[in-house]
């Protein structure tokens, strides 16, 4: 293995920061499929984790003093770069308008928006007349948020009437959210408060009740509850209770407004049920039975038939199907957009006359329109090398006007009004940049690497037009791969603080995502997970042949199941990077996958496979377990940043993880936890404060390739 990256000696000036902290060894052993194994640090796994999520004050003494310890560590270490994250703080919130607005949705006779005021940190839901006149604030996110140490305001949804808003407010970071319905006349909450939800909440079209999402001890969200204005939440009724924890339950209801619907899933399968509110007895129909490895999105657009995107019948890229209201089971529906392998259908709307799909091919999305009266087609037209998309439905069905969302890498988040009919588009907003951007100074790319096997994996990149791309500019490289959700090529203000620097700022489409269809997407899972990480080391050695970075110059980030990825080529290829950010890393992945106990376990079963039932799954998932991995080797300098209340990724996977790195490691780099005490999977809820996150991570990346 390589020496010490020398760029990252800055890091290890101020004697102040002390000795790294080390966690106790308190070895437990577990055995399964005869394999006998000691986690050493198994303790810092709160027996009382489920209590943590609701009040972090829980939290046992002994553990907490270890982070605690930990979070000290990481500032003494990064004291010198105190100047850089408030520079780069007042950078970050230089590019954001504060008092930033979405474009108001119609719905009836207001039109509803969320904004910001001058500085602050949380949202105002507001809405003006349709027809004109001043605008009216419906709830005040900073005001809510006053006094606490965190704050996260769910959906706020209109009732049907205009008369009511039901939203949800989560106070710890443990998503686990409150419900409130506050009543718009008097401008105060209702006695309605419904705790221990997920958020995912549904108005019933009389105003008068409202279904929801309960989780269960395990913190999953598992049953659909029937709340009436005016009685007391002891007394809801059960609508539909999930007896797998290896599915989650969510409610929605479809474009039209007609039908409620309660969704059950996992990552590979999924069935719906739905509620008919021009049903006097209001009964709960099952649209069709689960398949294991079947999915299916029910929507109505008005008339007497659904449009269902469905993979059923080995259409892997996904297909649109229609259904009669009358009888949707699997046996009645008819193909409206056949299956296409190789363009991958990710979402539909119905509306009254048209049917919008977006869709992928070739690694680019596109937006196609469809006349239901004759079925006529026509896509949406984009011109730049790679960009990203998004649609949104808004409130009405009975509308030709389609708004979409369009960003580039170099080009600002726009917003349009789409006629379907005339097929022309109209500019509603245009992301605006306070303290300035040009796109003419910067390039977009969009590569192909090699990898391993012979696969060419997408590669999107931005850096400014004057950097030498001789192999001397530093690379911040993003990746993810996991349950086929791929990173878009959008615009991104954060990323200009790096690329300003002359920074490479690029994104690795890896195997696990589904850039290049549904295939893309199972090769990088279960029996092919390891795709994932060889190819984002070949990204990261194919930039470098290019010039655009050279090897130990790569900064690799990602979070989440993205932060496994970080901890994987940690192992496999240390030598490549310089710098590896880990934020809310799934490193522990054995461990968390052997815990039936966990919220998220049972329904990651189908993405990782079963290792407590499957022996090959336990022997496959312990080789790239990056916790598992851990050896006696030089690592580069790693930054990992975790939640104490996160339900996703728990805190002690990642504080584990430092400790066993800590132990084994041989070289002098720096090796940094910071857990955040007040939030969890997402860091701070505030836009602002959520900066200063941003700011540490950017610091680091500067500073470990000598750029700080």
């Amino acid at each position: 293995m390589t020496e010490a990256n020398p760029a990252v000696s800055a890091l290890r000036l101020d004697p102040a920061a002390g000795i790294p902290p080390r966690a106790a060894r308190r070895p437990a052993e577990t055995t399964f499929h005869g394999d006998t194994r000691a986690d050493e640090y198994a303790w810092l796994r709160s027996a009382e984790w489920r209590t943590v999520m609701r009040d972090p004050s829980a939290l046992e003494p002994d553990i907490r003093t270890h982070l605690d310890a930990e979070n000290a560590y990481c500032e003494a270490v990064l004291a010198p770069l105190a100047g850089l994250r408030q520079t780069l703080v007042a950078e970050l919130r230089g590019r954001i308008r504060e008092d930033d607005s979405s474009v108001p949705a119609p719905d009836g006779p207001y039109a509803y928006a969320m904004r910001y005021r001058e500085g602050g940190e949380h949202p105002l839901v507001v809405r003006t007349p349709r027809a004109g006149g001043p605008e009216e604030t419906l709830l005040d996110g900073d005001a809510l948020a006053a006094g606490k140490s965190y704050f996260r305001l769910a959906a706020a949804d209109h009732s049907p009437d205009h008369s009511l808003l039901l939203y949800g407010s989560d106070e710890t970071g443990g998503e686990v959210f409150t419900l409130r319905v506050r009543d718009l006349a008097f401008g105060a909450d209702t006695a309605d408060v419904v705790t221990d939800t997920s958020g995912d909440a549904v108005w019933e079209a009389d105003s008068r009740a409202f279904l929801y999402v309960r989780l269960d001890e395990e913190h999953r969200p598992a049953a659909v509850y029937r709340h009436v204005l005016g009685t007391p939440a002891e007394t809801d009724s059960l609508i539909y209770a999930e007896a797998d924890p290896g599915f989650f339950v969510s409610v929605g209801e479809t474009q039209s407004g007609r039908f409620l619907s309660v969704d059950v899933h996992d990552h590979e399968t999924s069935e719906s049920w739905l509620i008919d509110q021009q049903d006097p007895e209001r009964r709960l129909v099952l649209v069709a039975p689960r398949v294991t490895a079947e999915t299916y999105s029910i929507d109505h657009g008005g008339g007497d038939s659904f449009v269902i995107l469905t993979n059923a019948g080995d259409a892997e890229d996904y297909k649109l199907v229609t259904a009669p209201v009358s009888d949707p089971g699997r046996e009645t529906w008819r193909d409206l957009v056949a299956h296409r392998p190789g363009c991958l259908i990710l979402s539909h709307t119905a509306f009254a006359g048209h049917i919008v799909r977006l869709e992928r091919e070739g690694g680019l999305p596109r937006i196609v329109v469809r006349r239901i009266a004759d079925g006529a087609e026509h896509a949406i037209a984009f011109a730049e090398e790679a960009y990203s998309l998004g649609m949104s439905g808004g409130y009405e069905a009975d509308t030709t006007t389609l708004r979409f969302t369009y960003s580039s890498m170099t080009t600002p988040a726009q917003v349009y009004d789409y006629e379907m009919e005339a097929r022309t588009r109209v500019l509603r907003k245009e992301q605006e940049v306070p303290s300035g951007h040009d796109p003419a100074l910067y390039v977009t790319r969009r590569l192909e690497a090699v990898a391993a096997d012979g696969e060419t994996v997408p590669v999107s990149v931005l850096h400014r037009r004057d950097i030498a791309l001789d192999g001397s500019a530093p690379c911040l490289l993003y990746g993810y791969g996991a349950y086929g959700i791929s990173i878009p090529a959008s615009f991104s203000t954060n990323a200009l603080s790096l690329v300003d620097r002359g920074f490479v700022y690029a994104i690795a489409h890896v195997r696990g995502g589904k850039d290049k269809g549904f295939r893309w997407y199972k090769a990088g899972r279960r029996e092919a997970k390891v795709n994932t990480f060889t190819d984002f080391i070949a990204v990261a050695r194919h930039l470098a042949a290019l010039g655009f970075t050279a090897p130990g110059r790569i900064v690799a980030q990602g979070g989440s199941a993205g932060g496994m990825l970080m901890g994987a080529v940690a192992n496999m290829a240390p030598d490549l990077f310089g710098g590896i950010i880990a934020e809310v890393p799934f490193v522990d992945v054995l461990n968390t996958m052997l815990d039936a106990t966990l919220p998220l376990t049972p329904p990651e079963w189908p993405e990782w496979g079963n290792p407590i039932e499957d022996a090959e799954a336990y022997r496959r998932i312990k080789a790239y377990s990056p916790y598992d991995g851990v050896s006696a080797q030089a690592y580069p300098a790693i930054l990992a940043l975790a939640g104490l209340t996160d339900p996703r990724v728990t805190y002690w996977e990642p504080a584990k993880w430092v400790a066993r790195l800590r132990a084994a490691k041989t070289d002098a780099n720096p090796l940094l936890l910071r857990t955040n005490m007040d939030a969890g999977h997402g860091g701070a809820a505030g836009r602002f404060a959520r900066l200063e996150e941003v700011a540490l991570v950017q610091a680091f990346a500067l500073a470990v390739t000598g750029r700080a």
